[in-house]
C-alpha cells in the first residue's frame, strides 16, 4: 500500500510530498516538531505532546497552521490512510514560506507536514538485552528545551555513536555532566539506588516518555531525584538507561565500551520496563496528539 502525508491541506503520495523551496523551516530550521507513538492504532501520551507542542510554538512565536482540534482530526485521519497499527507520526511546523530573511516576515502562513511509519510495538525481550552508548560534548545551542528542528549537532552525536558501533550518544557539558542523550533522555540508579535524571531546564527537552515513568516511579513508591550527574557518576552507577518515545525504555549495559556495573540490565530497569509496557495499554494514556 502506498504510503500518504500530509502537507499544507492535502493528503498526497509521500513520494511527492514537498514543501516551498523558501519554507523557512527548510532555510533556517525555524520550526518545531513532534513524534508520537502509535500503539494498537492509538496515540500514546497524546496530550502531552500536544502540549509540548504547544509551548514549542508560543517560545518561538509561530502561529498554529489549524486549530489543535482539527490537527488531532488529521492524524487520526492520516493513521487511517496509512494503516499504521504500530508506529509513529511525525509532526513538523514552520513559520512558513516567506522571501528569505533572517528576521520574521510580517505575514507568513505556518506551515503543517505529517508523515506515518510503521515501527514494531515494545519488544522488553530484546530490549533487556541491553544497548551501549558513547560520550560526545554538548555543542548544541542554549533553547534545548524547545522541540526545534535544528538539530545538527544531535545528528553529528548520532554519528559518533553509529562509528562506534553504539546505540546512542549521550551528550556532556563543558562540566563534565551528562545532560541528556542525542535523541533520549538519560537515567542512572546510583549505589543508594536513586533514581536520577537532568532536572527540567533549558539544558534538555522534557521527554514525554520521561514524564510518563516518573509518573510511574512515584505510583510505584520509587525514590527519584531531578539533578544533573557527571560521567564519572555514571560509570560507577549500579545500573542505567535512557528513555524516548521511539526507544520507549532501554538499558545502558554499556558506556564509553565499558560496562555499567555487571553489564545487565538490572533490577529496577527491568522493573520500570514492565510498569512501562503495562502503561502504555492502559486507554487513559491514549489521545489526543
Amino acid at each position: 500500500m502506498p504510503r500518504i502525508a500530509y502537507v499544507n491541506g492535502r493528503y498526497v503520495p509521500h513520494g511527492k510530498a514537498a514543501v516551498h523551496i523558501e519554507d523557512r523551516g527548510y532555510q533556517f530550521a525555524d520550526g518545531v516538531y513532534e513524534v508520537t507513538c502509535i500503539h494498537r492504532g492509538e496515540f500514546v501520551d497524546g496530550d502531552g505532546h500536544m502540549t509540548r507542542l504547544t509551548r514549542s510554538l508560543k517560545e518561538l512565536q509561530i502561529a498554529w497552521p489549524i486549530s489543535p482540534r482539527a490537527l488531532d482530526i488529521v492524524m487520526r485521519e492520516l493513521v487511517r490512510r496509512n494503516r499504521v497499527s504500530d508506529g509513529i507520526i511525525y509532526l513538523q511546523i514552520t513559520r512558513g514560506v516567506a522571501s528569505r530573511d533572517h528576521a520574521f516576515p510580517d505575514a507568513s502562513k505556518s506551515s503543517l507536514v505529517l508523515t506515518t511509519k510503521h515501527v514494531p510495538p515494545f519488544d522488553i525481550k530484546s530490549a533487556r538485552k541491553g544497548i551501549h552508548v558513547v560520550t560526545t560534548p554538548d555543542i548544541r545551542w542554549k533553547r534545548c528545551d524547545i522541540k526545534s528542528v535544528s538539530l545538527l549537532p544531535n545528528i553529528l552525536g548520532k554519528q559518533v555513536a553509529k562509528v562506534a558501533g553504539a546505540y546512542e550518544a549521550w551528550m556532556v557539558d563543558d562540566a563534565g555532566r551528562v545532560t541528556e542523550g542525542t535523541s533520549t533522555n538519560a537515567w542512572i540508579v546510583t549505589a543508594k539506588k536513586e533514581l536520577i535524571t537532568h532536572q527540567v531546564d533549558r539544558a534538555i527537552l522534557n521527554g514525554i516518555t520521561r514524564i510518563a515513568v516518573l509518573r510511574l516511579a512515584a505510583e510505584e513508591g520509587i525514590k527519584f531525584v531531578e539533578r544533573t550527574f557527571t560521567v564519572a557518576e555514571a560509570r560507577r552507577a549500579r545500573e542505567a538507561f535512557l528513555t524516548s518515545t521511539t526507544s520507549f525504555v532501554k538499558p545502558v549495559v554499556r558506556l564509553d565500551g565499558k560496562p555499567i556495573a555487571n553489564g545487565r540490565a538490572g533490577p529496577l530497569t527491568r522493573k520500570l520496563m514492565d510498569y512501562y509496557a503495562d502503561y502504555i495499554e492502559r486507554p487513559a494514556n491514549k489521545g489526543a496528539a
